[in-house]
This record gives structure tokens, C-alpha cells and sequence, in this order.
């Protein structure tokens, strides 16, 4: 596979985990006991990115909350908005980067075929 789509490709599915994650995480923002994930990226070799899904374990809030047994202490999900929404952003807009790189390798390639016909 040529090298500049390769690398455009593999940069897409890993921003795609990465906004999977962050969905995952923001739909169950209010699930109790529920622990988020991140995703790291890492270097591939010879070219390319990997993405890590890592499961966060950090204790959510502790809350007493009414039961039929009495009150009792309840973990909530370690989940914040405001780290989940500006990732989906930033995201969305390394998405975008990606999806030039290819555009741009396509237009690249077009030009070297009709130079070479």
C-alpha cells in the first residue's frame, strides 16, 4: 500500500477508537460504578498509528443515595464532561486532518497518472 494513505488510513482508525471511546464514555456518564476508558496512540513501525484502549480505574464520586434497604453509599462513574467534550473535538478535527492527507494523496496520485499517460 503506498505510504501516504497507509499512514492517513491508520491515523483514521485510530481517531476513530478514540471518538468511539469518548461516546462510550459520555453515554454512560450517569451509569453507576461505570469506569472510563482512553485511548493512547503509539508509533508504528514503519509507519503509522496504533491506538491502546486502556480502562481508567480511578474511584468515581461516592454519593448516599435512598434505597429499599436504607441509605447507602453508591460509587457514580468517574466520567467528566469537561475532559470528554473538548477530546471529541479535538477528535473531530484530527479526523478532518486525516481525511486531507488523503485527499491530497489521491489528487497526487491522479496527477502522476495523467503525466505518465
Amino acid at each position: 500500500m503506498i505510504s501516504g494513505i497507509h499512514s492517513a488510513l491508520s491515523g483514521l482508525t485510530a481517531i476513530q477508537k478514540k471518538i468511539e471511546s469518548n461516546a462510550n464514555n459520555v453515554a454512560n456518564v450517569n451509569t453507576d460504578g461505570y469506569k472510563k476508558t482512553r485511548v493512547t496512540m503509539h508509533e508504528q513501525e514503519p509507519q503509522g498509528i496504533e491506538a491502546v484502549v486502556q480502562q481508567i480505574q480511578t474511584p468515581g464520586p461516592m454519593v448516599y443515595e435512598q434505597t429499599s434497604g436504607g441509605e447507602t453509599m453508591v460509587e457514580k462513574s468517574n466520567v467528566e464532561l469537561g475532559e470528554e467534550l473538548p477530546g471529541m473535538m479535538l477528535s473531530r478535527r484530527f479526523f478532518q486532518a486525516n481525511l486531507k492527507t488523503l485527499q491530497v494523496e489521491d489528487e497526487m496520485l491522479g496527477s502522476l497518472l495523467d503525466i505518465k499517460s
